[in-house]
């Protein structure tokens, strides 16, 4: 029994959330099969020992969501639970809060313990690069605020955080948290979750003064770009490149749905092999917000939807400080970047999925067995 010992202490929690943090979206019968091709060499109290860490840390953390609504009272309840069918569930914005009105509960309106609660549930539905990635975009409204900006405009609680559904009972259910260059979405159906849309953008992209020159929010998304552009020969360029000037904003923008656009730029296959490696590193950048287990099911479904036809398309400058814009294109999905504005310091980008922002897909089928 002193397996249980360790079980119930919280030190060995902590070490099992440590150890199996990337598969926190997976079924019990994944997690049984991934013990099982892991340990089959090991005696069967190691595997039994792990299984039951396993199945504790799954219970430990399946409710965040359902933690933190618990501690609202009734009017910051009211505020931030909807129904799963309310209208602002599909609308969604990047702008900053004082300029579009949300649905949902503002930062600023929880207490101390509240907030601590909210970013566990953040935390556990981001990956740990996604979400700190988060918070260092949400701490840029207190650099613009440092650099003279209207303090109540530039308002790092101004976040508001929306539920829709009943996360203790429903099967399906979804949350979103939008402020100043933030839009992240979830929609989750058992143990299927979708992420999308999910929007990110930085400005200053690149900290122009102050204790912090230099620093850089979104730089991987952005250095990456320039340097497959840059890695291209010229024919290569002549089909990558559409226009030469950048568009000044995702052409996407803030759309509820969005289908494929104009089928622009070079497709993965007209890439060397080092370049179609750029590329899919690129397009790990943005599958690396996601938690592990999720990123990796989704670049499965991109592998099997002809990768090889993805497209790359650029337009605009091909060099930092200058405007520029690029996207990504497969069968199911959209990236956009756009780094445009304010002498090319300012960066938005935004990954679609035609079929599963919102959960369009997980809700047509949760329809289709439960017939509603």
């Amino acid at each position: 029994m002193d397996y249980l010992i360790f079980l119930s202490s919280i030190k060995g929690l902590k070490a099992v959330e440590r150890t199996f943090s990337g598969l926190k979206y997976l079924s019990l019968d994944t997690i049984a099969q991934f013990i099982k091709s892991n340990f089959m060499k090991k005696t069967a109290l190691i595997i039994s020992f792990i299984a039951i860490f396993m199945f504790a840390f799954q219970l430990i953390n399946n409710d965040p969501a359902d933690a933190f609504l618990k501690s609202l009272d009734d009017a910051q309840k009211e505020k931030t639970q909807m129904s799963f069918d309310h209208i602002s569930r599909n609308v969604w914005h990047f702008l900053p809060g004082k300029m579009w009105p949300r649905a949902g509960i503002q930062l600023n309106e929880l207490n101390k313990a509240q907030k601590a609660l909210f970013f566990d549930l953040l935390k556990y539905h981001l990956s740990e690069v996604g979400y700190k990635k988060v918070l260092k975009i949400i701490d840029l409204e207190n650099v613009l605020a440092g650099m003279g900006q209207d303090k109540d405009f530039r308002d790092p609680e101004k976040y508001f955080i929306a539920v829709y559904g009943d996360p203790s009972s429903d099967d399906l259910w979804a949350w979103s948290f939008e402020g100043h260059h933030v839009s992240v979405n979830f929609t989750i159906s058992g143990d299927e979750v979708r992420m999308t849309p999910r929007f990110l953008g930085a400005n200053p992209a690149v900290i122009p003064e102050g204790q912090r020159k230099g620093e850089r929010t979104l730089a991987s998304e952005d250095d990456m770009g320039l340097a497959l552009i840059n890695s291209m020969n010229a024919e290569q360029l002549e089909k990558t490149v559409f226009r030469q000037e950048p568009y000044l904003e995702i052409v996407t923008s803030n759309a509820t749905e969005t289908g494929p656009l104009t089928a622009v730029g070079i497709r993965m296959k007209e890439l060397s092999t080092a370049q179609q490696s750029q590329l899919k590193g690129l397009i790990d950048v943005y599958l690396s917000c996601m938690p592990r287990a999720l990123a990796g099911k989704r670049m499965e479904r991109l592998r099997k939807e002809d990768f090889d036809s993805i497209r790359f398309g650029w337009a605009g400058a091909m060099e930092a400080g200058k405007g520029h814009y690029y996207r990504i294109q497969g069968k199911t999905f959209l990236v956009e970047f756009d780094n445009t504005v304010n002498n090319a310091n300012h960066i938005h980008t935004v990954w679609r999925d035609f079929e599963g922002d919102f959960g369009q897909d997980l809700i047509r089928d949760h329809y289709k067995m439960h017939q509603h």
